[in-house]
């Protein structure tokens, strides 16, 4: 927390070395979390750079105390809804078209993995958008609770309820 504040701090002074460190630290979270809500690769790195020229151009605003994570994904999820609001008729991207990280076990059993991962990917997907934000935002971006229900700009016990809804959704889904 402490190296987040020394960053908003460096940000806020203008020191341009502060926002390539942004960059540098954030850009790939961004762009994953772009990708899972459902935009395709082309558009994501337009977002992320959006993303990223808008907190620089707001940074002043990012008050003390607030984690500078949650609020750059703030900023993200406000991106990519006006994006969406803008281009409606574009079509997305499943969430299960994002790469899977390879793992040093047999075949047979990233095979079974992939599958499992797959399903998941494609329920999760079909969740509504509140609901499908929770849960990548907090297993799939690990932002704690408080983290992700401060972005999304709700309370705590209401992000814990959407996810909730989510994991029994799920469940039922795969079961």
């Amino acid at each position: 927390m402490e190296e987040q504040e020394t960053l908003r701090d460096r940000l806020q002074a203008g020191e341009q070395a502060a926002a390539v460190e942004l960059v540098d630290k954030y850009y790939e979270r961004i762009y994953l979390y772009m990708r899972r809500l459902g935009h395709d690769r082309q558009v994501s790195e337009d977002l992320t750079q959006e993303c990223f020229l808008q907190a620089w151009k707001h940074i002043g605003q990012l008050r003390s105390g607030r984690a500078l994570n949650s609020w750059l994904y703030r900023i993200a999820g406000n991106i990519s809804r006006l994006h969406r609001r803008k281009h409606k008729a574009s079509s997305s991207v499943s969430i299960g078209d994002i790469d899977i990280e390879e793992s040093s076990e047999d075949g047979s059993s990233r095979l079974e993995q992939a599958e499992q991962l797959f399903r998941l990917r494609e329920r999760v997907e079909k969740l509504p958008l509140k609901l499908k934000q929770t849960v990548i935002l907090h297993y799939m971006q690990h932002l704690t609770i408080a983290e992700a229900a401060e972005l999304l700009g709700i309370r705590e016990g209401t992000f814990k309820s959407r996810l909730n809804r989510s994991l029994k959704a799920l469940r039922k889904e795969l079961t």
